[in-house]
């Protein structure tokens, strides 16, 4: 079972490595935080908690703020 990841310069499949793997394991996993990207799944946002399920599209984009 595998998934579609888009981040930056990445579009790549990748396999699901557990049953109920999530956007926050896949973040964790590339040691990304959850206060600085916003998840899409299939091109809707999505939480953290949202179960990666096989073919999906997960595009996470980046959070740019400054003061």
């Amino acid at each position: 079972m595998s998934f579609t990841l888009k981040y930056k310069n990445i579009n790549e499949e990748k396999e699901i490595p557990r049953e109920n793997y999530t956007i926050k394991d896949l973040l964790n996993d590339l040691e990304l935080s959850a206060q600085t990207i916003v998840s899409k799944q299939n091109g809707e946002l999505v939480i953290e908690d949202t179960v990666i399920e096989e073919n999906d599209e997960i595009q996470l984009v980046q959070i740019i703020y400054g003061g």
